[in-house]
């Protein structure tokens, strides 16, 4: 029988070692082991827990392995990371057995002498779990140790949104995610939809903003359900099905989607159009077209043509071709840390500032494909105000022919609706956080 705890490690050190992503490798992982259902959501729990809070785990691993921090053997460095996770942020393990299981656990797959550290390290810090980690007074280091982000993240949305708002961000972005599904409208209707899943044993709820969203609150894999196999039902995050009604899509029209990967927003538009006119989605990559396809054929759906291309090179024969044109562009993934924690460490100012260079090539592309009076959609799940407002205003610029159109979605506390027309959702326990731009060509 697999050992929960040595599983959690495993993952942890491809993701931080290997820069593996952790949605991926946790499940092969998981599905290779012999967990029970129960442990395997402990791995989870640790898995995510520990990534989400490493920043502020590694400043108090450091004050007591001091300067052989760097060189400490990376099982008994995780160790000791899931360890602190577990008798700081979980209530429901006693702190004596996770010290135990840990030393334990180096024990055997590092050394005796490792296992006598990992013992004092861990009997240390619960002597000294109230002490202060960082420089007080300094409200960068006390933002950074408290929410665990890094402190270049934390300066770039203080500077951008202000102390209230970058505090309101970095609690939303440890907030764990909610599963939501959206309702296939051309396969049957919400309520129809929403009976069936509450018969199915799964506890759900409305969602926060799109008359689509069920929000499953309990229940099995949702995978599994009899629903989702059928195509009545998909998930995606709230926040993404704004998207695709946001560009006013009518029946038999044409749209284009530039960057479909992963596919969500590319078949709500299909559904949109109820399998009448034409999806013309792209991408770079034909394993991730392999992928929207089997979506395209689970939910049914006939309207959908895929085919490769680089958004950054122009295509002469998709000009002035779209009604609608979608491009959701690669982008900094700033706003979907909830679900995926280890951007907070494998992202750069530099990486940042590369990307914008990618997202106006796409820009300056898509807008040749957009017919007269057509709309141009920008969207990205990014909270960097370089990645998202900076480059409307430079691609208004630059194309005096297009204007924002104002968006409304509703009045709740977590959408910002700018004077200029566009909106920033910032994250919360339902929504990731996502920025979206309705641009109309008017000649």
């Amino acid at each position: 029988m697999d050992n929960a705890r040595k599983v959690a490690v495993d993952v942890l050190n491809e993701v931080f070692y290997n820069k593996a992503y952790s949605s991926i490798v946790l499940g092969n992982m998981l599905n290779n082991s012999t967990l029970d259902q129960k442990d395997k959501g402990l791995v989870t729990e640790i898995v995510y827990g520990t990534i989400k809070y490493k920043y502020t785990i590694d400043k108090i691993l450091k004050e007591f392995l001091k300067n052989n921090f760097d060189k400490t053997d990376r099982f008994l460095l995780n160790i000791l990371r899931i360890t602190i996770y577990q008798i700081r942020y979980l209530d429901k393990i006693p702190e004596f057995a996770a010290v135990n299981e840990a030393v334990n656990l180096v024990k055997k797959h590092v050394s005796l002498g490792a296992s006598k550290v990992a013992n004092g390290v861990l009997r240390n810090y619960l002597r000294n779990k109230e002490g202060a980690y960082y420089k007080e007074g300094n409200i960068f280091e006390e933002l950074a140790f408290k929410y665990s982000f890094p402190q270049w993240m934390i300066k770039l949305f203080y500077e951008q949104y202000g102390i209230h708002l970058c505090e309101k961000i970095l609690f939303g972005l440890n907030q764990r995610p909610d599963i939501t599904v959206r309702v296939n409208s051309t396969k049957g209707d919400y309520e129809n939809i929403f009976n069936r899943l509450e018969e199915n044993g799964y506890q759900i709820e409305e969602g926060y903003v799109c008359p689509e969203a069920i929000r499953i609150v309990r229940g099995k894999s949702i995978e599994e359900n009899p629903l989702f196999k059928e195509g009545v039902i998909t998930v995606q995050d709230e926040s993404a099905m704004l998207v695709a009604p946001a560009m006013e899509i009518e029946e038999n029209m044409t749209v284009l989607d530039l960057c479909s990967a992963p596919g969500g927003k590319t078949t709500h538009a299909g559904e949109l159009l109820n399998n009448t006119g034409e999806v013309l989605a792209f991408d770079i990559y034909e394993h991730k077209l392999n992928l929207i396809g089997e979506n395209i054929r689970r939910l049914g759906l006939t309207n959908i043509s895929l085919s490769l291309l680089d958004a950054t090179n122009y295509e002469e024969n998709l000009e002035e071709k779209g009604h609608r044109v979608l491009i959701d562009v690669p982008c900094s993934g700033l706003g979907i840390i909830r679900k995926k924690p280890e951007i907070k460490y494998n992202k750069n100012m530099k990486e940042l500032q590369e990307i914008v260079k990618i997202q106006r090539k796409i820009m300056t592309n898509a807008a040749r494909y957009v017919k007269e009076q057509g709309v141009l959609l920008y969207s990205t799940c990014t909270l960097n105000k370089g990645e998202n407002e900076d480059n409307i205003k430079w691609f208004l610029k630059q194309h005096p022919e297009f204007k924002v159109e104002p968006l409304f979605f509703g009045k709740v506390d977590n959408i910002i609706y700018h004077e200029e027309g566009y909106v920033t959702v910032l994250p919360n326990t339902y929504m990731d956080g996502f920025f979206i731009a309705k641009i109309r060509r008017t000649k």
